[in-house]
């Protein structure tokens, strides 16, 4: 055994030992310690001078590294300690089994998302909010794929990081170890899972101040209140993701969509306290509604 695989056999088997909290931060620890020198590359070879703003094109890549790493991670480390050996592990653990029925809930999560858009939005232009941009419909054919994958990617990836692997290992925190949280224990809401849930969601909606603190700020609540959401939808899920990956995704995908193509501009006939402040919808009470309407929907059908 060389040097490498005993170095990391014992972290593998200090983590099967640690308490949860300790897991939590050797993994974040770990994400931002992987991809800091990623990041540095990526910023000069971007011409990113902080703090300026990012662009959205110098985001993309950023994002992309810093999403590609957190799962390679689970599924090297943290995952891992299942066996309490260098094994790799498997996500089924984090309401990741990969079956028919995770794709199914994808797609039906994905479809609830877009729905809740749809309304939303189609309220708002029928009280005169927003008007839609008939002349950028066009660009819409040059978006909406390249926001799918991103929605996919992203959505899966944050879930499989804060509503699988960071909720799991804050509900072990009452058992002492997460290995003792299984996908069945989050079919029946309880205190402990609502109290994980609330914590996870606030890192959650606070780490997302990382890319854009001004824009961010005001968003805090209703990120706050999507991861709750998000929450409820695993538990709808029998513990597992399918569900909760399919509205982050779906939700992504719409608004970068209606974003990145232009599609309806707001037209100050309702306070952006309602419509939501910079026009991002999380930041005001339209997008609140849509998020407490989701839930409503998903609490009637568990």
């Amino acid at each position: 055994m060389n040097f490498f695989d005993q170095a990391a056999s014992s972290l593998l088997l200090f983590f099967t030992q640690a308490h949860p909290i300790w897991r939590v931060i050797a993994f974040f620890i770990a994400w931002v310690g992987c991809w800091l020198p990623i990041a540095i590359a990526i910023g000069i070879a971007i011409n990113w001078h902080p703090p300026k703003p990012l662009a959205a094109a110098q985001k993309l890549p950023l994002l992309a590294s810093l999403y590609l790493i957190a799962p390679l991670l689970l599924w090297w480390g943290i995952a891992g300690v299942e066996g309490g050996s260098f094994s790799g592990g498997s996500f089924s653990t984090y309401g990741l089994p990969w079956t028919p029925a995770v794709l199914v809930s994808l797609g039906l999560g994905f479809g609830l998302a877009v729905l809740s858009l749809v309304v939303i939005f189609g309220i708002e232009s029928a009280l005169g909010w927003i008007s839609w941009q008939q002349s950028n419909w066009q660009q819409l054919k040059s978006v909406w794929l390249p926001t799918f994958v991103l929605g996919l990617w992203i959505g899966g990836t944050e879930e499989l990081i804060f509503r699988g692997f960071l909720l799991n290992e804050l509900m072990g925190v009452g058992f002492k170890e997460a290995s003792a949280v299984t996908p069945e224990m989050l079919v029946k809401p309880t205190a402990t899972l609502w109290v994980a849930a609330a914590i996870s969601s606030l890192i959650f909606a606070v780490l997302h101040l990382v890319w854009e603190v001004g824009e961010t700020l005001p968003q805090l609540p209703g990120l706050w209140l999507m991861g709750m959401v998000l929450v409820l939808a695993r538990v709808c899920d029998r513990g597992n993701l399918g569900l909760a990956w399919g509205l982050h995704a779906g939700w992504i995908w719409g608004l970068a969509s209606i974003d990145a193509a232009g599609l309806i501009k707001y037209t100050g006939k309702a306070s952006v306290w309602i419509t939501g402040l910079a026009g991002k919808p999380l930041a005001g009470v339209a997008g609140i509604l849509c998020l407490l309407a989701t839930a409503a929907v998903l609490s009637i059908l568990h």
